[in-house]
């Protein structure tokens, strides 16, 4: 091969390995830190009223099922 064309391969991979890698490197394993903390406070009290919010919407299925199965017992057939 001749310089020219050497050139022209050298120089994007060393301007790669200057600029574009450390700064992948960098931003990468900070993320990875990010992740591995956990959630943050407001995420959990986020989850926590999720969690609560399921719970009352579960009791309330229960009931309404209740309801039907006393009112019309075969509704669970007609789907």
């Amino acid at each position: 091969m001749d310089e020219g064309t050497v050139a022209l391969i050298l120089a994007p991979l060393i301007i790669f390995l200057i600029f574009v890698a450390p700064i992948w490197l960098i931003l990468h394993y900070r993320s990875k830190k990010q992740v591995n903390q956990g959630l943050s406070a407001e995420e959990q009290i986020a989850l926590q009223e999720l969690a609560g919010k399921a719970e009352a919407m579960s009791e309330r299925i229960q009931t309404l099922e209740a309801i039907l199965d006393s009112e019309a017992p075969e509704w669970r057939n007609r789907a």
